[in-house]
């Protein structure tokens, strides 16, 4: 047994105030033991207690915890939810086959969502969202039938992108940013047969993420993996301080002081492939630890949600905020004092750089 019934019903209590959301047909990745090894103990019991429950839920516990690894953990990649605790989950599809998906809401809280197929290994959204939601969820009103019950269909120019187990997952991705919220669950699929047509591209950001398909949250995540933008980082050298020639004078020495200011900024780290793609609708765009692309498609926006995840949503092709640490600039002024010495002679020359 994993853990005590004193534990799970603790977790249990405070996971239910705050699971509002989960995929439940077809079934949907479920915290295990790879999950556990990868996410820590405490992690594992809220979402074990409660799989609806969000994941800025999840960041809580796992911060004040020492077995949280955010690398392996990719907790905005479906919650953190590993594939191989679910081997046995996977569904087969067909390219151009209809999906029926139900999604069950328990407390609604207005925000947008959206279900996309994400690549695991980049934790990036294949081509576009299969279905998406502007307003979802909102408490204004009773939810609509067709935010919990609908059908998807699968793509048929995946080509072979999918076709092995835990590649790829059908992500439901629930932003609720009414209350800073985000709820993802996955299903695990595969595509047999290659439908018509060359595999669209992940989209990538030149950040990582997308959402966090997590992050990864960044971590890449999924979600919020979603994936992002290309930006390119370079890092300037210092300007020489340019030196005037003076012609030669009497045996007098004339020394010539030049002040020349050279500011240098270090960017934020990319990936080496920022400079290709462009980041889908509702894909990630940034975070901690994301090395995605970071700009969004046109008529879209990095959003950043929170630390670790930022997401193409609608509006102006830009980035809101930066998805990594913010360059720092640094100023530094080089005294430059050239001394020209010169006999009588004027065949005869001696110069003396001096730098303070």
């Amino acid at each position: 047994m994993k853990y005590s019934t004193t534990a799970l019903a603790i977790a249990g209590m405070a996971a239910t105030v705050r699971g509002h959301g989960f995929l439940t047909s077809p079934k949907a990745r479920m915290p295990g033991d790879a999950f556990e090894a990868a996410c820590g103990q405490q992690v594992y019991y809220n979402q074990a207690s409660d799989n609806y429950g969000n994941i800025q839920g999840e960041l809580q516990v796992a911060k004040t915890q020492t077995d949280y690894n955010a690398e392996k953990c990719q907790i905005w990649l479906c919650k953190g939810f590993k594939y191989e605790d679910n081997k046995d989950l996977v569904q087969t599809y067909t390219p151009g086959q209809k999906v029926p998906i139900k999604f069950d809401v328990r407390a609604p809280h207005e925000g947008t969502a959206n279900v996309s197929i994400v690549d695991t290994a980049t934790n990036t959204v294949i081509g576009t969202p299969l279905i998406s939601w502007d307003v979802y969820a909102s408490s204004a009103s009773t939810i609509p039938a067709d935010q919990t019950s609908f059908d998807i269909t699968i793509p048929e120019d995946l080509g072979s992108k999918c076709s092995t187990a835990g590649a790829c997952v059908l992500q439901h991705f629930w932003d609720a940013r009414s209350v800073d919220q985000t709820y993802e669950s996955c299903i695990d699929f595969t595509v047999s047969g290659s439908g018509s047509g060359a595999a669209p591209a992940s989209s990538k950001a030149a950040s990582s993420s997308a959402v966090p398909a997590s992050s990864k949250a960044a971590s890449s995540s999924a979600v919020p993996v979603s994936s992002q933008k290309a930006v390119s980082s370079s890092s300037s050298a210092p300007a020489k301080a340019p030196i005037t020639s003076t012609k030669p004078v009497s045996s007098a020495t004339k020394s010539t002081t030049m002040a020349t200011v050279v500011k240098s900024s270090s960017a934020a780290p990319v990936s080496s492939s920022s400079a290709s793609g462009s980041v889908a609708a509702y894909g990630q765009c940034g975070g901690k630890g994301f090395t995605g692309a970071t700009q969004c498609v046109s008529g879209w926006t990095c959003k950043v949600m929170n630390d670790y995840y930022s997401q193409c949503v609608a509006g102006d092709n830009k980035v809101t905020s930066a998805s990594s640490p913010a360059a720092s600039s640094t100023s530094c002024t080089t005294k430059i004092t050239v001394t020209r010495s010169s006999s009588a002679s004027a065949d005869t020359k001696v110069d003396s750089l001096h730098l303070s």
